[in-house]
């Protein structure tokens, strides 16, 4: 067993394992599938695989916890999933790998501008600098070249966004609850949804007409229960043991992963590139920094 001082540690960098690998399971599912069956494809198998967790835990849960679950599972996993499925249609995965690393500054924003807080001299440059960094993302062409913005980019900045607001409301709302009952009740919430979606497309035609239709799905089953469900318990249960900017300052670790699976695939990263990731990971580390 791992000393408790190390635990958060550790599972921080499985987190990073997991959901930095994450983006090449997404890009493997949009080779047979179109970006909102991927989205929902990722939330169903979640919610399938946490339904008898959710059947057992249903009448522990405090009426008035369900509000905030709720925005849990909108926030934190349906329209991510959508977002960042519909962005790797025109973004490298690595790329977004490396863009979904603005989480934790977003997260200490909203801690800090709607949950309380003051934003110190030091944290306004890094926040500053992470923003440069995207920017600078967003204006490089597939050549290597600055160029006109992929707006895709901004899919991931909302994405972003929305889990620094779910990290916000967890800590803040949902503390003295067990990790397995609000990753349990917010599938059970949002599944539904991304069920009927996942139905209302020509899903079932591309499975069968579709050449890696099959092996597209096996990874969405990958993506949907291991990368969502199984990690996201981890993560409440990270959030709960420290806070919610040092959860999700595993975006550290996210784009080392997303780069490597990314070269491994053959997709080209360029100079610029490696400048805004610089950028966004030394903004991260000042707004960490000065927050004490």
């Amino acid at each position: 067993m791992p000393n408790q001082k190390h635990l958060p540690f550790l599972i921080l960098v499985l987190l990073a394992l997991v959901w930095g690998s994450s983006f090449i399971l997404i890009k493997r599912g949009l080779d047979s599938f179109s970006a909102g069956q991927v989205g929902s494809l990722r939330i169903v198998f979640s919610f399938l695989f946490m339904i008898p967790w959710a059947i057992k835990v249903f009448k522990k849960i405090p009426k008035e916890k369900l509000g905030a679950i709720a925005l849990i599972g909108l926030l934190g996993n349906l329209i991510p999933a959508f977002l960042f499925a519909k962005a790797e249609t025109g973004l490298g995965s690595s790329i977004t790998g490396v863009l979904n690393g603005l989480t934790p500054l977003f997260t200490f924003i909203v801690g800090a501008l709607v949950f309380g807080g003051k934003l110190k001299g030091g944290q306004f440059a890094g926040l500053l600098l992470g923003f440069v960094g995207t920017l600078g993302l967003s204006f490089i062409g597939s050549n290597g070249d600055l160029g006109q913005m992929n707006f895709y980019a901004l899919l991931v900045v909302l994405a972003s966004f929305c889990y620094a607001l779910s990290a916000n409301i967890l800590k803040s709302k949902l503390q003295d609850l067990r990790p397995i009952e609000i990753t349990a009740m917010a599938m059970a919430i949002i599944g539904p949804f991304a069920l009927i979606y996942l139905f209302s497309t020509d899903f079932l035609d591309r499975l069968q007409a579709e050449e890696l239709a099959w092996q597209s799905l096996g990874y969405m089953a990958i993506l949907g229960i291991v990368g969502t469900a199984i990690a996201l318990i981890f993560f409440n249960k990270l959030i709960q043991m420290t806070s919610a900017v040092f959860a999700t300052s595993v975006t550290y670790l996210i784009p080392i992963v997303a780069i490597a699976w990314g070269l491994l695939d053959g997709e080209k990263i360029f100079a610029w590139h490696y400048v805004g990731m610089l950028l966004i990971l030394g903004g991260i580390y000042l707004v960490n920094k000065f927050r004490d």
